[in-house]
């Protein structure tokens, strides 16, 4: 019996992992290239910033529909299970990107190309709206009691991986075809490549044992035909503390893993340094998960998001200051400390949202406080950071936004109950 469900967790852990990297992959991706590429190719125009703005609008297109996809995957999730979401995330997320890398380009095929980004974005972005939540729940729900934060810390390694993944395909293929041949069509060839991940994951989400709380089908009796309402209506005071304690956390990360590679070279910093920097940065971070989760288990999730959120406030500005000195040591290491310290929010956060609210609501409940968190803190941040050099040209600017952000998870968190040792019985 120990070794069936030693076995039964490791799948858990890797079908809950392998979806958040590919989901995250593609999102880097996506970012990544539209901070070095995307603009030109899609928004020409004899303005740079303008044609860099638009860019990131599409990339934060993606964050809108998230919601679209909290309530479409929250419904599936809480009526249904939390597998057959997970897998129908999972394969429209691949589609909507190996698309995007087959898509022409506005040279080619005039106003349509733009087009059909954006409605490749918006599929995504109704995608991600449904991964996380239930990716979490996945590990949350088979995790062996007091190590909850332990066991959903699996799948919040996925978003620094997802980064690292995308860094790996793109930084050799930038080697190798250089920057204009990256920009004239070799930028494709990460988005392509992303469907020999989604063909993994497939295979992985459709061999896990479904979440036990759905063993004997009374979670789908008990869910509300439309869950979001009932939540609303019943949890609205959790449903808003939670969006603002995780607000801090998604524009730490998204500003300094993927505006920075566009905002950097602005500043003379070259591409390559950037996304190395970036890429330690995220590494670092993910050494932090497990020690940061199972400190949670130990004393809390609360004491834990405290220290994260409070330092992520106190180090925003000096880590986005180091921009101006554009030493490649120093901004590193100041981006590391910066994504440790993210991992004080974010692995404690995947226990804390779960346990905020009942089963049958849960799935809904935790998706629609991380994404629109993420949509708030992190879908528009990139927008608001270029919009802030042209008022300020200075990176400072970026970190007082980032701060004070995170200013507002620092009173939501207080404002929240301490949740470990919370009953997952249905």
């Amino acid at each position: 019996m120990p070794a069936k469900r030693s076995n039964t967790m490791s799948r858990v852990g890797l079908a809950s992992l392998v979806g958040t990297t590919i989901e995250y992959y593609d999102f880097a991706v996506y970012g990544t290239a539209a901070a070095l590429v995307l603009g030109p190719a899609f928004f020409p125009s004899e303005d740079a910033t303008l044609s860099s703005m638009a860019a990131f609008l599409t990339f934060s297109v993606a964050f809108l529909a998230r919601p679209v996809g909290v309530v479409l995957f929250g419904t599936i999730g809480d009526r249904f299970g939390r597998k057959r979401a997970l897998v129908a995330s999972l394969v429209l997320m691949g589609a909507a990107t190996f698309g995007v890398g087959l898509l022409p380009t506005y040279e080619s095929a005039g106003i349509i190309a733009p087009v059909l980004l954006v409605v490749l974005r918006l599929l995504q972005g109704v995608s991600l709206g449904g991964e996380w939540g239930g990716a979490v729940l996945l590990a949350a729900e088979h995790a062996p009691a007091g190590r909850r934060a332990l066991f959903t810390s699996i799948p919040q390694a996925g978003p620094p991986l997802g980064f690292l993944l995308s860094n790996a395909v793109i930084l050799p293929t930038l080697a190798i075809a250089g920057r204009e041949r990256f920009a004239d069509g070799a930028w494709r060839v990460p988005f392509l490549l992303s469907s020999v991940l989604v063909i993994l994951g497939f295979w992985i989400r459709t061999h896990v044992a479904e979440s036990p709380v759905f063993s004997d089908k009374s979670a789908a009796r008990k869910a509300p035909s439309f869950p979001l309402a009932t939540l609303i209506r019943e949890y609205p005071k959790r449903m808003v503390l939670g969006i603002g304690a995780a607000v801090g956390g998604s524009a730490v990360y998204y500003l300094a893993l993927v505006y920075s590679l566009s905002y950097g070279p602005t500043l003379g910093i070259p591409q390559p340094t950037m996304l190395t920097a970036t890429s330690v940065a995220a590494a670092g971070g993910i050494l932090a998960i497990v020690p940061a989760a199972r400190l949670a288990d130990r004393v809390g999730r609360r004491p834990v998001m405290l220290v994260g959120t409070v330092g992520c406030a106190l180090w925003s500005m000096p880590m986005f200051g180091t921009l101006s000195s554009g030493n490649a040591v120093l901004i590193t290491g100041s981006f590391t400390i910066g994504l440790v310290l993210l991992a004080l929010i974010f692995c404690p956060i995947a226990a804390f949202l779960p346990e905020l609210f009942p089963t049958h609501l849960r799935y809904t409940g935790v998706s629609v406080t991380f994404i629109i968190a993420n949509t708030l803190g992190g879908g528009f941040g990139p927008l608001v950071a270029t919009w802030l050099n042209t008022q300020w040209q200075s990176p400072l600017a970026i970190g007082i936004y980032t701060g004070g952000l995170c200013l507002v998870g620092v009173g939501c968190v207080l404002a929240l109950p301490e949740t470990r040792g919370q009953d997952f019985g249905i």
